[in-house]
Formats: structure tokens, C-alpha cells, sequence
């Protein structure tokens, strides 16, 4: 399955950039049509802008030569083109096909893009190696670049991650947390063109709708009104697993669209004004909420909460584009700056007040909500750095005994929420019905169908996989190659 999503994803990515070659080129199937080498060219020369070396004919010495072509070109911009190899490409072997593709999609695509964000996440740039590593040495070792290229690939990845959150954190409950399940149910993708295109979309009639009816209006939507290429199908996403790269690859688009968009100086100042002013007058409308609810019930209180939040969402829809833009310290000037901190002090403020009402729920909703917020706080953690398996394996076994805790009481507080009388002793409702919804839809949906357990032993799993294969390479190579330093430094290279 993976296999044929990522394989429908980079065809359709292929044929929007070559939709721009002249004469323009269309990928009928991808494992075919590479093995002649013309393909890797078209592409490769409209990435790069350059005019590339190429046999004309389609014999299997000119195929083989101009598949040679395209790598010795990609491996001169640095690119690690690990067992791919021109006699699999002519043969059509799907992994090192889809293998090499990636490899092009995250360069040209992912990283270029990610470069323009280096500055705003504090990454380090690949064209400016001296900010990882500030040796004179460090540019003519070989070693080293290769390190720093390594980890740009994370950063640029990272950086596409933070961007995608960014887009949604406008959005109160929309959370992203990596290229896979977080996208399952589209209200991500509807969030992004929300945020990029404010109107578009009605995220509070999507959270009631299906994960593919949400899906199928995202990438609707994004084509018809953002110009951006189609490449993921409903069922590519709403799936257990989702694949990653077709993600990452979709996901990217919408960067690109963003950094299109045309804004002048004096247009964006203006902007920032009126936000300024939008921001001032909803602070000083929460803080007048705030004295009025005071000695309200929880039912009063949280229902005025509602009604605030309604109004604020629904408000802030033409602020969305000035809110969500340049959000680098290095490139703020002293409006934005200024708008940025008062953005952020709202939403604290809001958020303290949300954080307030759940410990004022009536017992035990309140031990039952401390509990989901728990969850959800290790759900959204980031994942250790595999690139240390042996501290991965650790932090993972951690966090499984602590998930495993917290599960245990899964079933007990399904019990007590479903069976929850909502009403005090004058037959009125202690909660709005609108939050008990919330809370179990967030029980069954983020928690129980996501299992994290299982995620996570899956990946300990995988860590101790990876460790046990250090540990035989290291067997090995101590028979082989003798001293411990040598093998250290063997498998470090490894």
C-alpha cells in the first residue's frame, strides 16, 4: 500500500513540474518511463535551470548514459545516492525508483522551501556551513559537510513540521504533530487554506463531517482555488498509517502557494494597524467577561466562553494572513513585533481562562479532564532522535510504562463520562452538553483510535531492532577489523 500511494504521489508530482518542460512530458507510469533516462533529465533540468548532457537516442547504451547523466549530476550538488544504481533504474526496481524520486523531491522541493524558513526556526543553512560548524577545517573535510548536510535534511523536515503548525495553531483544536495521523481527518489541510485564503473554508461544519468528506473538500478546494496539483487521494490519507512522504510532498505545495503570495509594504503595515486594533478591543472584551462571570455557575460561565470564542473565531478570519505571516524575529519590524506579542497574549490569556474552567468541572469531570490533558500532552511530544537508538530504546521504554499507566484508566472513565448525570438537585444542567461531547469525542477519537501503546512499542521495537544490529555489526567487524577504535569508527561512518 505504501508502495502504490507513493508511487500515484511522486507520479503526480513528476507531471506538475513537467508540465512546464517544453515540449511538456506526462508520466504514464513512473517504473517504465525512467528506465530511458529522458525522464530523469526533463526533470532534473527543469529543478535545476541547467541544461543538462544527454544521448539522444533510446537504445540501452544511451539510456544507460543518460541515467549516469542524472546522477553524476545530483551527486555533484552533494546528494547521497545510497545502493541506487543505473542498472536497477533500468530495470525498474520500485524501491530504488521511488528511492531516487524521493531523494529529488526532498532537495529541490522540501529543502528549498525549508531554506527560506532556516532564518525563522533558527536552523542552521546549508549554504552557510560555518553556522553548524565555525573550523576553517570544516570546509574542506568531507566528513563534516556530510554531517551538516545530515543535519539540515532534519532541520529542513523539522522546519516544514513548525511551518504546517504554525498554519493550524490559528485554529484552536487543529494540532499537528507529524506528517501522518495528524492529516487523517483533513481538518489540517482545511486549516492551511483557511489560514493562506480566509473564507474558503468552514472548519466548524468540517468537524462534523467524515475524515474523507473533509479530505475530498481540502484537496478540492486547494486545486480549484490554489492552483495546487492533486497528488493525494482521500483513501491515501484516512488510512492507520499514513505514508509520510506523500504527505510531506503534498504538504510542501502549500508553503510554495504561501510564499507567492504578493504583499507590499504599505498594504501589510496597514494590515498590522487594524489587527493591532482588533487584538486591543478583544483583550479589553475578555477582561470585562471575566469580572461579569465571576461569581456565575460553571454552566454560565462556560457557556459565555462559548459564545466569546464563536465571535472570536469567526472575527479573526481577515486578520488570519497578516497573523500567520513572518514570524521570524529577524524579519519582524516593530508593528509586527508588536502585533506578534499582543497575538500571543490573547491567546494565552484565553487559554489560562479555558485552563481555569476545566478545573472548575463538577466532580469528576474535572479528575477525568486532567487526565485527557495528560495524554494529549505525551501524545504530542516529540518522538526521541533514532539516530541513537540506544537512549531511544530507554526514553521509549519510559514513556509505554507511563502510557500503560495512565490506559488503565481508560475504561473506568469511559464508564463514568458516558453514565455522568448532568443535572444539580434543581433538575439543571451542571455542564453544557457542547463540553461533554468534547471530552468523549476526544477520548475516542484522539485516544482510543489512535492506541498510542501499540505506536509507541512499535517504534521501541524497531529502536531495539536497530540496536541489535549495531551490536552484530560490532561483532562482526571485531573479528574482522580488530581493535575497538578501529570498529567505532568503522560504524560510525557506517
Amino acid at each position: 500500500q505504501r508502495e502504490f500511494t507513493q508511487k500515484k504521489t511522486f507520479t503526480s508530482w513528476i507531471n506538475s513540474i513537467l508540465a512546464k518542460h517544453t515540449p511538456p512530458y506526462v508520466v504514464s507510469d513512473l517504473y517504465t518511463d525512467i528506465q530511458q533516462g529522458h525522464l530523469l533529465l526533463d526533470l532534473l533540468e527543469v529543478l535545476s535551470g541547467q541544461h543538462l548532457p544527454r544521448e539522444k537516442g533510446f537504445n540501452t547504451f544511451q539510456c544507460r548514459s543518460n541515467i549516469e547523466n542524472a546522477l553524476t549530476f545530483l551527486k555533484s550538488r552533494s546528494l547521497k545516492l545510497i545502493n541506487i544504481h543505473v542498472a536497477d533504474i533500468i530495470e525498474g526496481k520500485p524501491s530504488i525508483v521511488l528511492g531516487l524520486i524521493w531523494t529529488i523531491i526532498f532537495h529541490f522541493h522540501i529543502e528549498e522551501l525549508a531554506r527560506t524558513l532556516a532564518c525563522t526556526y533558527n536552523q542552521p543553512s546549508p549554504d552557510h556551513p560555518g553556522a553548524a560548524d565555525s573550523s576553517p577545517k570544516a570546509n574542506r573535510s568531507t566528513k563534516k559537510s556530510a554531517k551538516i548536510k545530515e543535519r539540515w535534511k532534519m532541520s529542513a523536515t523539522k522546519a516544514l513540521l513548525l511551518w504546517a503548525k504554525e498554519q493550524c495553531s490559528l485554529h484552536g483544536s487543529v494540532s499537528v504533530t507529524d506528517f501522518k495521523s495528524s492529516w487523517r481527518s483533513g481538518l489540517a489541510f482545511l486549516a492551511i487554506i483557511q489560514t493562506l485564503r480566509p473564507g474558503l473554508v468552514d472548519l466548524e461544519k468540517a468537524k462534523a463531517r467524515s475524515n474523507k468528506e473533509n479530505l475530498k473538500e481540502a484537496f478540492r478546494i486547494a486545486e480549484l482555488e490554489l492552483n495546487i496539483p492533486r497528488l493525494l487521494e482521500p483513501e491515501d490519507v484516512d488510512t492507520v498509517n499514513p505514508d509520510e512522504k506523500s504527505i510531506m510532498t503534498y504538504v510542501a505545495q502549500f508553503l510554495q502557494y504561501s510564499k507567492n503570495l504578493p504583499e507590499s509594504e504599505e498594504d501589510m503595515q496597514e494590515k498590522v494597524r487594524e489587527a493591532m486594533g482588533w487584538l486591543a478591543a478583544q483583550e479589553e472584551k475578555l477582561a470585562k467577561l471575566l469580572v461579569e462571570t465571576e461569581n456565575e455557575t460553571y454552566y454560565q460561565k462556560y457557556k459565555e466562553m462559548m459564545s466569546f470564542m464563536e465571535t472570536f473565531n469567526q472575527e479573526k478570519i481577515p486578520f488570519l494572513p497578516v497573523l500567520s505571516s513572518k514570524r521570524g524575529e529577524a524579519e519582524l519590524n516593530e508593528g509586527q513585533q508588536q502585533m506578534r506579542e499582543e497575538w500571543d497574549k490573547v491567546i494565552s490569556q484565553i487559554n489560562e481562562w479555558k485552563a481555569k474552567l476545566d478545573q472548575m468541572l463538577p466532580s469528576p469531570l474535572d479528575s477525568i479532564e486532567a487526565w485527557l490533558q495528560e495524554v494529549e500532552r505525551l501524545q504530542a511530544e516529540d518522538l526521541p532522535d533514532l539516530q541513537d537508538p540506544f537512549k531511544a530504546m530507554s526514553v521509549f521504554r519510559e514513556i509505554i510504562v507511563i502510557f500503560k499507566g495512565l490506559m488503565d484508566c481508560f475504561d473506568s472513565h469511559l464508564d463514568t463520562l458516558q453514565s455522568f448525570k448532568n443535572e444539580d438537585e434543581k433538575n439543571m444542567p451542571l455542564v453544557l452538553p457542547e463540553k461533554l461531547e468534547e471530552m468523549k469525542r476526544r477520548l475516542f477519537s484522539n485516544i482510543r483510535s489512535t492506541n498510542p501503546s501499540t505506536f509507541l512499542e512499535y517504534h521501541y521495537g524497531l529502536c531495539s531492532a536497530i540496536a541489535n544490529e549495531v551490536k552484530l555489526k560490532l561483532n562482526i567487524w571485531d573479528v574482522k577489523y580488530g581493535a575497538k577504535e578501529s570498529v567505532e569508527s568503522l560504524l560510525e561512518n557506517w
